[in-house]
């Protein structure tokens, strides 16, 4: 949890992450930028995907409705705050040449996808209107 304060400080301070260590080759810093915008677009996705359940799904009980909703909006927040709290590690790490970052977030995320995608098939199996 410290590291993952100290890293929120360094989301918004990038000139301090190129104190650390030495320059890596721009290849892997570019590549760490690209791993890092694909998870806002899927964060996006995500975003997208809850306004979606709950715009588009109007006679679907509210309960499920919002909960799905939900579950797709709160993924989507927490896949763009990874997804800048990764960046700031991965180049840190690459930085003091140390072992990149691992993380248990994609199957978590994968996981809580899965559980709404699965509603989703109890929804279009059962009805809306349940």
């Amino acid at each position: 949890m410290i590291e993952f304060v100290r890293n929120v400080r360094l989301w918004f301070a990038p000139e301090e992450i190129r104190r650390e260590g030495g320059t890596p080759d721009y290849r892997f810093s570019l590549a760490n930028e690209r791993t890092f915008l694909a998870w806002l677009r899927t964060a996006m996705a995500l975003v997208g995907g809850g306004f979606a359940v709950d715009q588009f799904l109007p006679d679907l009980r509210w309960a499920w409705r919002v909960g799905l909703a939900l579950a797709l909006l709160a993924a989507g927040v927490l896949c763009s705050l990874r997804a800048v709290n990764h960046w700031v590690a991965c180049e840190r790490a690459m930085r003091r040449g140390e072992d990149l970052p691992v993380s248990r977030f994609p199957a978590l995320l994968s996981v809580v996808v899965a559980v709404v995608a699965l509603a989703m098939v109890v929804v279009v199996l059962v009805g809306w209107e349940g």
